[in-house]
């Protein structure tokens, strides 16, 4: 009789944008809330299917008008936006315009992800803690600054580059070569047209993620992603082949740390200069053990793979969240988290993040149980069947009482997945288990 009433009550209905890990884990969390009846992904992808989730694969989320169209028709309560792309875009103002309600940032407080140039310069205005740096968008005053600099440098195109625009050369000559690609031959396309020169920081890294309603900032537990694509952190950068929370590097005091000087600082520094900011607001951290925590970044929105670690993590519901953070009432909702520890791998194409090849047959994910969970990426289903549609395939979570144990849940079930040249890595979380034994 229960669940008579509450289908009765669930009345809302959301509307997510995005295809990838990040958004199946939304729409997965989303659709555990009692007050949900459907959540519709646009465009989705070959896993995010339920009962109550619903792939929208011919919504262009760029034709902000059809997704308006679209919203109207299915009667969406609530719009989510995974990926930043839509954001830098302006969707939410113009979801925003039409009266609809939307748990993301409009386009003036986006630009704290979109202009990496802007975020440094917003950093260093609101006195939040970051490497020393410089902007550029003049080929020939970058290359005379990385000749007279004394330390080693990390150079970013200023713009989206899907999180891979981002260099780290050893010595000055590979430094002057990685600029030129990056500005004269266009590596990044026109993400690279600015760029941002910074001093290379030390230590270990940590994703902070935040919930803010453009006020309140409510931290979700620290987690640690492993970016390049190899075993023992090397080969190229990737979008992310794993990651675990929370991460033990980043103690009370130093979340503290992070929450007041860095997150708090960002929420009311946007705010002053009416760019109010609502959604999921992420802090990149650098714990440089000579200069303490540093900012080396944000984004607007939730991280991919950490969503998949955290969002398992969450008790609170998270339309609850959402809601509160779009009607600015986040300070008056009690956020809880599970004392749990999550880990997430992720397997991707053969050849990623290079050159990979789509379509080739995935077998074994119903086979994957015990509590871990299957989160699809680059995925598409045809005639019943699964396919590779994508550079970073899936991920598979596990949670548990120790990293050990929830690592041990996903590889587990990773080990039941098959596909013609599937790559992950086999040390996801070594930083964490080298503290455990030390």
């Amino acid at each position: 009789r229960n669940d008579a009433m509450e289908s009765k009550s669930a009345k809302a209905v959301v509307l997510l944008i995005g295809s990838g890990g990040r958004e199946h884990t939304m729409a997965w969390k989303i659709a555990q809330s009692p007050k949900v009846s459907k959540v519709y992904v646009a465009p989705g992808n070959g896993g995010i299917s339920g009962p109550k989730l619903f792939p929208l694969p011919d919504l262009k989320c760029d034709d902000h008008k059809a997704v308006i169209a679209t919203c109207k028709e299915l009667g969406v309560t609530l719009v989510a936006v995974g990926p930043e792309a839509p954001l830098a875009a302006g969707i939410a103002n113009s979801l925003n315009k039409e009266g609809l309600s939307v748990f993301g940032p409009e386009q003036k407080a986006a630009e704290i992800e979109a202009s990496k140039a802007f975020s440094k310069d917003f950093m260093a205005k609101y006195k939040i803690p970051t490497a020393e740096y410089r902007n550029f968008t003049d080929h020939k005053k970058a290359q005379q600054y990385l000749k007279e600099v004394k330390h080693q440098v990390v150079i970013k195109a200023s713009g989206l580059a899907a999180g891979k625009g981002v260099v780290l050369p050893e010595t000055t000559q590979e430094a002057l070569e990685n600029l030129e690609q990056i500005m004269v031959n266009k590596q990044f396309g026109g993400a690279g047209a600015e760029v941002v020169i910074e001093e290379r920081l030390g230590g270990q890294e940590a994703s902070v993620l935040a919930f803010t309603d453009g006020v309140t900032v409510v931290l979700l537990p620290a987690a640690q992603d492993h970016k390049r694509i190899f075993d023992g952190d090397k080969g190229p950068n990737t979008g992310g082949m794993g990651a675990y929370a929370p991460a033990p590097v980043l103690t009370e005091d130093l979340r503290e740390f992070v929450r007041k000087n860095v997150l708090q600082k960002a929420v009311d520094g946007l705010r002053e200069e009416g760019r109010k900011f609502v959604g999921v607001l992420y802090a990149g951290m650098m714990l440089d053990p000579k200069k303490g925590p540093m900012c080396l970044e944000f984004n607007c929105r939730f991280g991919d793979p950490e969503t998949q670690v955290l969002l398992p993590l969450l008790k609170t519901d998270l339309y609850d969240i959402m809601e509160a953070c779009v009607n600015g009432k986040l300070k008056d909702l009690k956020v809880e988290f599970y004392d749990k520890v999550a880990a997430t791998v992720v397997a991707a194409s053969g050849g990623y993040p290079i050159k990979y090849k789509k379509g080739m047959e995935i077998e074994g994910t119903e086979n994957v149980k015990n509590d871990a969970i299957v989160f699809h990426a680059g995925t598409k289903r045809t005639n019943g069947k699964l396919y590779t549609n994508g550079g970073r395939v899936l991920a598979v979570t596990g949670t548990g009482k120790s990293l050990g144990e929830a690592l041990g849940m996903a590889y587990a079930g990773m080990d039941k997945i098959t596909f013609e040249g599937i790559q992950y890595r086999k040390d996801i979380g070594h930083r964490a288990l080298k503290r455990q034994r030390v």
